[in-house]
């Protein structure tokens, strides 16, 4: 009898979806009745129950759709069904909101999703329940790497570099990360034994020479740009660099060198020729210089640079007549620019603009106030002012400055006071 009911219960919902025909059975004629009569009471009676069990079967199946398993998140991750898998895997944290290993698989799905943020939550959430948790703080590095958050990638990547020192990936990521945060002295003792180990990888190289170079590793620097252009002799960017290395050696003339064969490669490379103009600037060859600033504001009018060291020269060459709407523009285009503030002050003293003197020649003290010569002109202009107080304050303020500098290369000389640690060798 219940096998019957289980068929008949069957047979009504799959031919009209509804159960009409017990209605019919109901307001049968007598005779129908008393035929059908002993199977309508078993259907009667079999019908509750079997309603019960299907009933029961539907609440397990959505127990199951709402609970899935690991392997379950598993199969569908593999099946590239990713947006079901973080579903899977969040329902399974839900449930289990110990499970270290849960949450860092979801973790890797919202990676492989591109939600980096959220992926850098849930590995945080993991490694705050099992700190040890094998490779999570890898992908926690890489998370935030992928939103450009280099510092907040820099203490996860350690953690994973700590725990596999032989990892070249962590390794690689975490000099990147350094060089990203714009510390590049760091970023140039990971990425010196990666590069190494991949002499083919222009891109590394590139990024390990600049680390060395702004970190003012010269030597360092210089090497790697040398292995630069020996793949890539006709490299106008790489020239540049490698005269920016030897600049900072004290080897000006080999600069030169270098940034000439970068203006040949390639006359329109950026900043190429101011690059050359300050290195004729710095050997005070004046009439090199110019043409050289005068072929980038050709290139480039705005280059606050150029103008500022054009006006320098003119400065310096007794042409303040030149100098000064080249220092003006200059400052305009860039408040930073100490040396335009500095020309301008002495020129606008000269021409016994005081009140404007004064106002740039405060800038430029702000600017860097540990550097004399401000302070030197602040003096003069006070004088010519007759506030004699305050020159001699400036005044004081150039001799203490000038007697630092001085103990500075006593020591340097002398080997007198404590030695500085030697540079980590990576």
């Amino acid at each position: 009898m219940h096998e019957r009911g289980i068929i008949f219960f069957g047979h009504c919902q799959s031919v009209s979806g509804n159960f009409g025909n017990l209605k019919f059975l109901n307001n049968s004629a007598p005779e129908m009745n008393s035929t059908f009569g002993p199977a309508i009471r078993s259907a009667r009676l079999v019908l509750p129950l079997v309603a019960s069990v299907f009933v029961q079967a539907l609440v397990g199946q959505t127990v199951r759709l709402q609970s899935p398993t690991p392997a379950d998140a598993t199969t569908l991750e593999q099946q590239g069904k990713l947006p079901e898998a973080e579903q899977a895997w969040r329902s399974i944290a839900e449930h289990n909101p110990q499970d270290a290993g849960a949450l860092a698989s979801l973790g890797v799905v919202l990676s492989r999703e591109e939600k980096y943020a959220e992926a850098a939550s849930a590995y945080r959430k993991a490694l705050a329940l099992k700190p040890r948790l094998p490779g999570v703080q890898l992908n926690l590095g890489l998370a935030e790497f992928k939103q450009g958050n280099f510092q907040a990638a820099i203490a996860p990547l350690s953690a994973a570099l700590a725990a596999d020192p032989g990892s070249a990936q962590a390794r690689m990521l975490l000099g990147i990360s350094y060089y990203g945060a714009r510390k590049f002295a760091e970023a140039s003792k990971y990425l010196e034994p990666v590069a190494k180990s991949d002499p083919a990888n222009v891109e590394l190289h590139q990024m390990l020479a600049q680390s060395c170079l702004l970190a003012k590793k010269y030597s360092c620097a210089l090497e790697e740009f040398q292995h630069i252009l020996q793949q890539n002799p006709d490299s106008a960017a790489a020239h540049m660099l490698t005269g920016e290395a030897l600049d900072g050696l004290g080897r000006t003339s080999e600069a030169i060198a270098e940034f000439q064969a970068a203006a040949k490669a390639d006359p329109r490379e950026a900043n190429v020729h101011f690059g050359l103009g300050y290195l004729y600037w710095e050997s005070h060859r004046y009439d090199d210089a110019v043409r050289e600033f005068e072929n980038q504001l050709a290139l480039e009018p705005s280059h606050a640079q150029a103008l500022a060291y054009l006006g320098d020269i003119h400065f310096k060459q007794n042409e303040p007549e030149k100098a000064l709407p080249l220092l003006q523009k200059a400052a305009r285009l860039n408040s930073n620019l100490r040396l335009a503030y500095l020309d301008m002050g002495a020129i606008l003293v000269d021409q016994k603009r005081y009140a404007e003197a004064l106002a740039v020649l405060q800038h430029a003290e702000k600017l860097d106030p540990l550097q004399p010569d401000a302070h030197f002109r602040l003096g003069r202009l006070y004088q010519a002012t007759g506030h004699k107080e305050a020159a001699e304050k400036e005044f004081a303020e150039v001799r203490e400055l000038h007697q630092k500098a001085d103990e500075g290369i006593v020591e340097k000389m002398s080997g007198a006071g404590p030695a500085s640690p030697p540079a980590p060798h990576p």
